[in-house]
């Protein structure tokens, strides 16, 4: 099929019956209420769970859709999208309940498209990560809001700056030949954390996340990492200076595919500002620490862009349609993209999985780890790559692949075991071994891991 057709099939799809919508802001009862709704019209694809409580005791709901609930399948891959991280970026909030109605109904009408990916992916969403900053700005309503009524938690916190800063850490470790993935927390971390941010670095570290997208608003562009320049001599939030990762091609890639299926982020011309493409890194647009883009890039498996998706932070709600309409096809696209690269399973010589082996991806200084039950899913551009997947105890596997422009390939690896070898015994005359020559080497084990954004 011509590229220029598919994104006009899509749309196709879409329109197929697409389901009536109220559109209306939703307090917190209200949306509790039509995430409850959603769950009980589609009972058998979707699950409602609560992360934890914001700090004024308030369910940070997630609506699951999957064609088996509550349950990781092997070789499925874990989606999330995350609203109203600030409060009084509602947009977000309000599109996220709308595509959850919108993949209810559409699953209900039998919508092949829809179908199809709910059964291929298990999806969560989380319309409002931040519900208390929410109801300090819904107070206000559209037309009275302040520009930052309501952005922050109730403990007065940005929740966007507030994730441990392993960039830091990542640009030291750079200097010294180590890791930039799966870096550890620090041990005091807890503390410095607020309950919802605690919350979701706690969820993230649940699941195998592997791609994700959160909706910001007071600008229109798709944002992606790093959102912090390695510059350190610069303390200006506004200093920019691109600061790409190893994937950055990839998270162009990523970025473009909801630009170009939104109405009209693509064409750059936003709000009063220019991005080509309607796309953005981070750190070049303007540095940003502490944020949770880069936060799941550098601690989990999970590739994560930030979606500014308005210029009004809360548009009234006779605009909310044509946001939808705006945004629809884009959403849905952009959850497709969890569908590239590779995937597999990594076991031992007695087809058990092997959870937290490393796959790495030669000529990509950027890793990922197998889940609980061995499987793994790296997302790649097109192309030959030579892969490999390394354990602890066991002997790491080499091998040549192509990524086609469809599907992810599939790729399995079975490690054998090392042979633990008794050291020699001292000799009789007492003199001493050198320690360093007894010592085994392993592969580390990786850890499990206001247009303000």
């Amino acid at each position: 099929m011509a590229r220029w057709l598919r994104p006009l099939v899509g749309v196709l799809l879409l329109l197929e019956g697409a389901a009536a919508l109220s559109f209306l802001h939703h307090r917190y009862e209200e949306l509790v209420q039509a995430l409850f709704r959603v769950q009980s019209q589609c009972p058998y694809v979707t699950r409602i769970y609560s992360i934890g409580r914001s700090v004024e005791g308030r369910h940070l709901y997630v609506l699951e859709f999957s064609d088996s609930p509550g349950v990781h399948e092997p070789l499925e891959p874990e989606f999330k999208y995350v609203g109203n991280m600030h409060g009084n970026e509602v947009l977000g909030r309000e599109l996220l309940l709308q595509l959850s109605e919108f993949l209810c109904e559409e699953y209900r009408r039998g919508n092949e498209r829809i179908t199809r990916l709910i059964h291929d992916t298990r999806i969560h969403i989380m319309p409002s990560m931040n519900p208390d900053g929410y109801e300090v700005a819904a107070k206000q309503g559209p037309d009275s809001n302040g520009y930052l009524t309501g952005r922050n938690n109730a403990n007065g916190v940005d929740l966007n700056r507030n994730f441990p800063d392993l960039n830091t850490l990542m640009y030291y470790s750079r200097e010294i030949s180590g890791p930039n993935h799966h870096i550890p927390l620090p041990d005091n971390w807890k503390s410095q954390v607020e309950p919802e941010t605690l919350a979701v670095i706690q969820w993230i570290s649940s699941y195998n996340f592997v791609l994700s997208a959160n909706l910001h608003g007071g600008a229109v562009v798709a944002n992606y990492p790093y959102d912090k320049s390695q510059d350190q001599r610069f303390r200006s939030h506004r200093h920019t200076v691109n600061t790409p990762t190893p994937d950055d091609k990839l998270f162009q890639k990523l970025a473009k595919t909801y630009s170009y299926a939104h109405g009209w982020m693509h064409r750059g011309w936003n709000c009063g500002d220019y991005f080509a493409d309607g796309i953005t890194n981070g750190a070049s647009w303007y540095s940003l620490s502490k944020g949770m883009q880069d936060f799941n890039y550098l601690y989990t498996n999970c590739f994560e862009i930030t979606l500014e998706l308005s210029c009004n932070k809360f548009p009234p709600e006779e605009d909310l349609e044509r946001q939808w309409m705006a945004n629809r096809e884009a959403l849905v696209a952009f959850i497709e993209e969890v569908h590239q690269g590779i995937k597999g399973l990594v076991s031992d010589e007695n087809n058990n999985g092997i959870a937290g082996a490393v796959i790495s991806v030669q000529g990509i200084s950027h890793d990922v780890t197998s889940g609980d039950m061995g499987d793994y899913f790296r997302l790649l551009l097109p192309g030959t790559y030579t892969v490999t997947a390394s354990a602890e105890g066991y002997h790491p596997q080499t091998v040549t692949t192509t990524v086609g422009p469809a599907a992810p390939s599939l790729v399995h690896f079975q490690l054998k075991q090392e042979v633990v070898r008794k050291p020699p015994e001292r000799k009789a005359s007492g003199t001493r071994m050198n320690n360093k020559a007894l010592q085994k080497k392993v592969v580390p084990r990786a850890t499990r891991r206001g247009t303000q954004r």
